[in-house]
């Protein structure tokens, strides 16, 4: 434990004051202490403060309007508040205003070095995480989200708009691979002023029965096998985003209890009556249409209007194929810097067969294609045979080898080995042929056919 951690203690009553100290300098702390939030703000101002403890009852300036002054000053340090036996729903009330836990008095010297160590580990984190998060709020933002489709800037308009509103809930509407995680993410760094955790839950991904606990959380012997305290989802995103991913494929046991997190805005641990306030904001998403599993008996009708308070509906790309151009060079770009290769482009027969593919997979699916042709490439422009659509490809492209933009001697490019001036129209002949018949794999005849000349002419070269 570094023995350079100072930890201020908050208290107006002195013997407390006095037995705080000691249990904290035991545990190999540097202790600083107070008499009330006054004092507390005047010490913060002149000395490094990693962690706050405070009582919420204090003459001048109480725990709640302390704990306002720290988060408006001092954002990073966490507070934690200890008070008195029966007084849980203000410690509640000052969790929902920034605190990071509370304990109440009198307390276990254990679970006040747990929750300390948790504080500043949290605290590590956030600092440790901060440059990656500016990262990736550049990365996850609006103007990220590259479009030139109508539909499409409308959705990040209004996404925009309901950013601003961390309780108002969120419900994004999207077939597979259409981003709406990607959208999730820029209305939770548009919205977070500070560094704060986004947590993406797959409800589709994790078995009924451990549901409940993996966003909950539950307490030591809650049941069979917990052996430990165990923090859930919606504890990690304190302060952030929780995203709730196939929320259709949610179990209507666990609708019945999220809607009353929604309500009530608080949760309780398994095993615990203990209740924790949600200060995180709630995003849920999905690819099937609520208001159909709602006439199926499948979701919840209350919960249907929770979660559809402000709905956003990502078109497919195949309703908005004119940004598959648009898409095509971001992700060209991103591509470039991962795999370190050129790639200097697209061809036009290529992009031809990519807006006449519909891409069932969406945005995932066409980011997955260009990656797979650009390690296929050798710094060359990308053509069909690299793409692997092979169910929109024409026949030209299914044939192992063939460039589909041979199809089209309008399109066929050749790279000459050869310098200009020592060609000569002979040796220029002999090249094209030469090249023509390795695209075709070898096959004179549909060389012959794509060139328009006899087929003897393979055999002269």
């Amino acid at each position: 434990m570094p023995h350079t951690t100072n930890i201020l203690a908050v208290d107006d009553e002195p013997v407390f004051r006095f037995l705080l100290e000691r249990h904290l300098r035991e545990i190999g702390y540097n202790v600083l202490t107070a008499s009330d939030g006054l004092q507390a703000l005047e010490i913060l101002e002149r000395q490094t403060i990693d962690l706050v403890l405070s009582d919420l009852v204090m003459p001048r300036m109480d725990g709640l309007q302390l704990i306002g002054m720290v988060q408006k000053l001092y954002p990073a340090t966490p507070v934690i508040v200890i008070t008195a036996h029966g007084s849980v729903e203000s410690a509640v009330e000052a969790m929902r205003r920034g605190a990071y836990d509370y304990l109440e008095k009198p307390y276990n010297p254990e679970d006040l070095r747990i929750t300390i160590q948790r504080a500043l580990d949290y605290q590590r984190v956030v600092q440790e995480n901060e440059q990656i998060k500016g990262l990736l709020t550049e990365r996850y933002t609006f103007q990220s989200v590259v479009t030139v489709n109508p539909a499409m800037k409308q959705v990040l308009e209004l996404a925009s708009r309901v950013a601003a509103a961390r309780q108002t809930t969120v419900a994004i509407y999207g077939e597979s691979g259409s981003g709406k995680e990607v959208l999730a993410r820029a209305i939770h760094f548009a919205g977070n002023g500070l560094p704060a955790e986004f947590v993406a839950v797959n409800c589709a991904a994790i078995p009924e029965h451990l549901m409940e606990s993996e966003l909950f959380g539950h307490v030591r012997g809650a049941f069979t096998g917990a052996d430990r305290d165990r923090e859930g989802k919606f504890s990690l995103a304190r302060k952030g985003t929780i995203l709730l991913d196939e929320i259709g494929d949610m179990p209507l046991p666990l609708q019945a209890k999220l809607l009353r997190v929604l309500q009530e805005r608080v949760y309780e641990k398994i095993g615990s009556n203990t209740p924790i306030p949600v200060t995180c904001r709630v995003i849920v998403a999905t690819n099937r249409s609520l208001a159909d599993l709602v006439a199926a008996g499948r979701f919840r009708e209350d919960l249907y209007h929770r979660v559809n308070v402000f709905p956003l509906t990502i078109p497919p790309l195949s309703q908005r194929k004119d940004d598959i151009p648009i898409l095509c060079g971001h992700i060209l770009e991103q591509l470039r810097q991962h795999l370190g290769k050129p790639l200097p482009g697209i061809s036009q027969q290529a992009m031809d067969l990519m807006l006449e593919y519909r891409w069932p997979g969406n945005v995932r699916e066409l980011r997955n294609c260009l990656e797979r042709a650009a390690i296929l490439t050798d710094n060359e422009l990308i053509r069909p045979v690299h793409l692997g659509l092979a169910g929109a490809a024409p026949e030209a492209v299914q044939g192992a080898g063939v460039d589909a933009g041979a199809t089209d001697t309008s399109r066929v490019s050749y790279q000459l080995t050869l310098p200009v001036e020592e060609l000569s129209l002979d040796a220029l002949n002999e090249q094209i042929l030469g090249i023509t018949l390795e695209r075709c794999g070898g096959n004179k005849s549909r060389a012959s056919q794509l060139l328009k000349v006899n087929r003897k002419a393979f055999y002269r070269s």
